[in-house]
Order: structure tokens, then C-alpha cells, then sequence
């Protein structure tokens, strides 16, 4: 770049060592000059008006715009307390699918255990059962030493007993309907 010019077409840029040099007056031609009013020239009646028409006219697009800001931040500040209420329900949602989510991994092991404790609880009525068997009309201290041998007799006459003397349902339903005998009259079973 002999002489500050470049080949080609970028002839015309300048480095920045020459557009330092250059004196300011140059630069000052190139720029454009700023319009500066004259006050020999007042504006016109028409064009005050014309003024204030567009002053007024903006400022009533600026009332517009407020309202409309306005209204976008009562919705703007009801969206948010809307997305803060579905926070709160999505939380609670979340701990109550967590405490659902913990019941149902323990389910298994609770099915298990109550399997267990329904055999333990079966087990341990059968054997209350035979432990609270009661028998009525022997006395104190009669059975001796072996206890099965001497209440077997007893339990066979009151099975044979009871299965001699064991009534219908029909004879029940007869007996219901039937008229009733005076308080002094004596049981069924012992009349002949």
C-alpha cells in the first residue's frame, strides 16, 4: 500500500495513521450540518395547533397504554398467585404420591406378615379353646390322676344323650306356634 491508498476497490479507505493526519476542518466537511432554527422564522398558528394535536393525541394513546399496562398486572399478579396455588397442590400431591408410593412397596411384606399372624392367631384360639373346656356336675378332686380316662365316660353319655334327644327344626317351628302351658307345667323332655 504505497502512499496510504490500497489496490483494488478499496481504494478509497484511508489507514488510520492518514485519517489521524488529515486536519479536522476536512472532517468537518464531510459531516453533515445540524438545521438550527432561526428565530426570524416564529411558527405559524397552524402548525402550534397541528402540535398540540399530536401532543394530545399521544397523550391519550399514552392513557391507553396505561390501562392496558394496568390490566396486564392485575393478570400478571393473578397468574401468579394461580401458579403459586397449583405449586402448593402439586407439593401436597407429591408427598401424598410419595406416602402411597412407600404403602405400596411395604405391601408385600405386610401381606407375609399377615399370613403368619393369622395361622399364630388360629393356632392360639384352637388351643384356648381346648384349654377352656368346662364341665358341669362333677365334684372337686374326683378325677385322680388321669383326668382323660375319667372324663371319657362322662363325654360319650352326654354325646349319646344329645344326639338322642337332638329335635328338628320342624319340631322347633311346632313348638313356637303352639299354645303355651301354664309356668307350673313341666319341660317337654320330661313328659312321656
Amino acid at each position: 500500500m504505497p502512499n496510504g491508498k490500497s489496490s483494488g476497490k478499496h481504494s478509497r479507505q484511508l489507514l488510520l495513521s492518514e485519517a489521524i493526519a488529515q486536519p479536522k476542518a476536512m472532517v468537518a466537511q464531510t459531516a453533515p450540518p445540524c438545521p438550527v432554527p432561526s428565530p426570524a422564522d416564529p411558527p405559524t398558528l397552524e402548525a402550534t395547533d397541528r402540535i398540540l394535536q399530536e401532543i394530545a393525541s399521544v397523550g391519550r394513546c399514552l392513557e391507553a397504554m396505561d390501562l392496558k399496562i394496568t390490566d396486564l398486572t392485575v393478570a400478571s399478579s393473578s397468574i401468579r398467585a394461580d401458579i403459586a396455588g397449583f405449586r402448593e397442590t402439586s407439593n401436597a400431591l407429591d408427598q401424598r404420591l410419595t406416602a402411597v408410593e412407600d404403602q405400596v412397596t411395604a405391601l408385600p411384606d405386610q401381606v407375609v406378615e399377615l399370613r403368619s399372624l393369622r395361622a399364630k392367631i388360629t393356632d392360639l384360639e384352637d388351643r384356648s379353646r381346648r384349654d377352656n373346656v368346662r364341665f358341669f356336675g362333677i365334684r372337686e378332686h374326683k378325677e385322680g390322676s388321669n383326668i382323660k380316662s375319667f372324663l371319657k365316660p362322662f363325654c360319650l353319655l352326654s354325646l349319646m344323650w344329645s344326639s338322642h334327644h337332638h329335635r328338628s327344626s320342624r319340631e322347633y317351628t311346632g313348638l313356637a306356634l303352639s299354645i303355651k302351658r301354664p309356668p307350673t307345667s313341666p319341660p317337654d323332655h320330661f313328659r312321656s
